[in-house]
């Protein structure tokens, strides 16, 4: 008579444990490329959002704010265009340090008829390359406009 024993073996058990540990290892390095996209598409997000408020600002008043004037909100008087100016996402990743790695705004040209906005993204997003942008009326381009500051 023959015994059958019911179970798995030593050698099956260890390529189990060495695939679950394979599977994890990836999900863990997904996780982490997901969370830097993230955090650039907050940084992207973030400065729409103060182009926004900068453009209804110069509606308002044929001007931009002087920079001493933007330091925790975007407002004149009673109009408030931006209650909280946002603070880039930390840490610092990629191409972005973390000396660089904040929002810098800066009013420039006759009568405050432009701004600079000052940034950084720590990876390729939306056509852009990593490293400083810098976003102006016109729009957001590939330019380091950070030493303007």
């Amino acid at each position: 008579m023959k015994k059958n024993k019911k179970g798995f073996t030593l050698i099956e058990l260890l390529v189990v444990i060495a695939i679950i540990g394979i599977l994890a290892t990836l999900a863990v390095v997904s996780l982490q490329q997901a969370r830097k996209s993230a955090r650039d598409a907050k940084r992207i997000a973030d400065v729409k959002q103060m182009q926004t408020a900068l453009e209804l600002y110069f509606n308002d008043w044929q001007g931009y704010p002087n920079s001493t004037s933007v330091t925790s909100t975007i407002a004149s008087g009673t109009n408030i265009y931006m209650a909280v100016l946002p603070s880039a996402p930390s840490p610092a990743d990629g191409a972005c340090e973390t000396d660089n790695n904040t929002y810098q705004y800066k009013e420039v040209g006759i009568d405050n008829g432009s701004y600079i906005l000052s940034f950084c993204l720590g990876g390729q997003t939306g056509g852009l390359d990593d490293g400083p942008k810098c976003a102006t009326p016109g729009g957001v381009s590939d330019e380091d406009c950070s030493d303007s500051f």
